[in-house]
């Protein structure tokens, strides 16, 4: 039996009329599939909100996350009136989220008296919002006619105790969801899944993280061995480039696993690798389709790469980093160098984003965020404050305001003369390039440049290697 896990983003069901454009989706694709699963994030913005009302309470405001409260009932409430023209329906749906919401008021209060938010209790809050629109479009779709049920992935999802950022354990997972969904899809009902949400084995309630309900309809597609996962957003597909910045970006028809890692890594705000693993891992074809224009085909993602001979898919940026150089002659030949650097930049906690080190050994540089500069700085002056004695190491710096720029696809591996475009194109607008990384994958291709040329190097690299490739 074919089967398919959709999932509606945060603006997918922002307000009653994103809402109504998700239900008619659901039902028209439930005419076409055997067995259909849905699984939703809260309304574009709620996430934030619950987190702002929790925060302000530990710092000793009583008063905002009141305010948040009256703030997220009147939008949930007037969704509800606005799609429910039965008085029985609305009425029992506008005393679930008033319900719902008033666990938010009850949690921040006592957030408020300790003076501390835990992650645990952060996840309780923020799990608020998935609740309500779970329940909010599956009486949508009751009311149109179709069996249908909100579930909680807290029946479904079984996490480690990592609140805040939970990793499901599949084994107990693997068994819980067929046990619990198989019986509902079998019959026709279509089950409305929070997404974001996990549980622990002792039934406390966890959230997956960034990505969070992406990561949902990953573990279910795995769970349900799914056909097709189908990702609904705002945007046509993934584009070519920032569309705010290059306003010709164009939606890009396939791409592969690989390539949309490497874009969710650089700065793309795409599916992030880490929650559709487990799509991956089964080669699962992935689409991205706009809730508000259904009959754009999308993009579809796949297990292989396409390379398109002559050119790139995509350029991508990421902002707010600094490049930091450990230097000195008395560093060649002397073994061990780099893996003291590293060493030191883990005891911080930050992640390296880009690595280049030239053969002669006598530097090495690395982009971090700006944010983190002055830690990891003192922190390699401490690993290696012998070789900075002994003159070996001379300094060690950073060049602050500098962002990576990022060009992205197959074609890079396949064609001759693509990095040369590149270059091309930048040396055609007098943009300086300070350093370059390339994997052995040659998936992508990441130059450093200044900040200021940043914006100008997206629109030359799109126009000349993209669009003209």
């Amino acid at each position: 039996m074919a089967t398919l896990v959709m999932k509606f983003g945060g603006t997918s069901v922002g307000n009653a009329d994103a809402l109504g454009k998700a239900a008619n989706i659901v039902l028209e694709q439930a005419h076409a599939w055997d067995r259909l699963a849905v699984v939703v994030s809260a309304m574009s913005g709620v996430t934030d909100a619950l987190i702002q009302g929790a925060r302000t309470a530990a710092s000793g405001d009583g008063q905002t996350y009141q305010a948040i409260f009256s703030e997220l009932q009147a939008r949930h409430q007037h969704a509800v009136n606005e799609l429910f023209s039965s008085e029985g329906d609305r009425s029992d749906l506008l005393v679930t989220v008033d319900q719902i919401l008033g666990e938010f008021a009850t949690l921040c209060h006592s957030v408020y008296v300790l003076g501390e938010v835990t992650p645990r209790a952060m996840d309780a809050i923020t799990s608020i919002g998935e609740r309500i629109i779970a329940r909010i479009l599956a009486s949508l779709l009751h009311q149109s006619g179709k069996g249908c049920r909100a579930v909680d992935a807290t029946e479904l999802i079984v996490t480690d105790a990592k609140f805040q950022n939970a990793a499901p354990r599949m084994d107990i997972t693997r068994k819980r969801v067929p046990d619990r969904l198989l019986p509902m899809l079998n019959d026709g009902v279509i089950p409305v899944v929070t997404g974001f949400i996990g549980v622990t084995e002792e039934g406390v309630t966890t959230t997956l993280g960034r990505g969070g309900s992406d990561y949902t309809a990953a573990i279910l597609s795995d769970c349900l061995d799914a056909d097709e996962v189908w990702i609904w957003t705002d945007v046509d597909g993934v584009m070519t480039a920032d569309p705010n910045l290059v306003p010709d970006a164009r939606v890009i028809p396939v791409l592969s696993y690989s390539e949309v890692s490497e874009m969710a890594y650089f700065g793309a705000k795409v599916l992030h690798p880490k929650t559709i693993r487990p799509i991956i891992e089964r080669g699962t074809p992935l689409w991205v389709k706009n809730t508000f224009h259904p009959a754009s085909p999308g993009t579809r993602i796949v297990l292989d790469p396409q390379p398109v001979d002559g050119k790139i898919k995509a350029v991508t940026a990421i902002r707010g980093l600094s490049m930091v150089t450990v230097e000195g002659r008395g560093m060649l030949g002397v073994p061990g160098i780099a893996a003291r650097t590293f060493s030191a930049v883990a005891s911080q906690g930050v992640s390296v984003l880009m690595i280049s080190q030239a053969s002669s050994e006598q530097s090495i540089c690395f982009v971090i965020p700006s944010s983190t500069v002055a830690s990891i700085i003192q922190a390699i002056e401490e690993e290696m404050a012998l070789e900075l004695t002994r003159m070996d190491i001379d300094r060690v710096w950073s060049l602050d305001d500098v962002v990576i720029v990022t060009a992205v696809g197959a074609g890079l591996r396949s064609t001759p003369g693509i990095d040369a475009l590149i270059f091309g194109a930048l040396g055609h607008a007098n943009i300086n390039v300070i350093a370059i990384a390339q994997g052995s994958s040659e998936c992508s291709l990441s130059l450093v440049l200044s900040a200021e040329d940043a914006a100008q190097a997206i629109k030359e690299i799109h126009q000349e290697v993209i669009l003209s490739g």
